[in-house]
């Protein structure tokens, strides 16, 4: 109980903080919605149907603006000397990783809940489905445990805003295209048992690698 107090402390900080400021919602909204808005001009007029490129978009959307938050989350806390103040807080490390890693979800996850409604204006699609809804957060789950973890090293390097996705997309791959795929099928009318093999690739990513940064965190933040 004093670990998921902990962990939701750290969680309910990052809210207050966002309250206060709005700098990691705002610039992953925008950032966001102008990938969406570009997309949309680039292929209305070149490609016949709007679902054949519509998963790509909203994948492409989603990681592009979650990186900038995740960017921002560890940034905020090095550059306000807070980082210091929660490493020496007599807590367990892995407290401090769930906690940020919440945080980060929240965040991805109201961005979406604002995005997918004007996906589904600008191409005339339906999303708002439980399936999509399961298929994106699960997808943006695997994102936020793999995101926090590099995060917190890439936070101590000078180049930063570049080392990061250089880390991550690599690692990534395997649940954005699981995501793609599983979202493309989903607009083609396919079944979701037929997703299954994608869906259980999507499960063995999150529950592997929130295992590996919850074992490698302390390790990650010391000095």
């Amino acid at each position: 109980m004093n670990f998921w107090r902990s962990v939701m402390a750290i969680v309910w900080k990052d809210i207050r903080a966002e309250l206060r400021t709005k700098d990691i919602f705002s610039s992953m909204f925008v950032f966001a919605l102008l990938a969406v808005i570009v997309f949309n001009f680039a292929f209305e007029l070149r490609v016949p149907d709007m679902k054949m490129v519509a998963p790509g978009i909203i994948w492409v959307a989603v990681s592009f603006a979650g990186t900038l938050g995740l960017n921002r989350a560890f940034v905020i806390e090095q550059d306000k000397g807070s980082l210091a103040g929660l490493l020496l807080a007599p807590v367990d490390r892995s407290a401090i990783y769930f906690g940020k890693m919440l945080g980060n979800l929240l965040f991805m996850l109201v961005v979406e809940a604002i995005l997918l409604p004007l996906v589904m204006i600008f191409f005339n699609l339906t999303l708002l489905t439980w399936q999509h809804l399961l298929v994106l957060g699960l997808g943006t789950f695997g994102f936020a445990a793999v995101g926090t973890i590099f995060s917190a090293i890439a936070v101590n390097t000078r180049a930063r805003e570049v080392l990061l996705p250089i880390l991550l997309f690599p690692v990534l791959v395997p649940v954005l295209v699981a995501g793609v795929k599983m979202t493309g099928a989903l607009l083609d009318g396919e079944t979701f048992s037929s997703l299954s093999n994608w869906l259980r690739l999507t499960l063995v990513y999150d529950v592997v690698f929130t295992g590996v940064a919850y074992l490698t965190f302390g390790y990650v933040v010391e000095e």
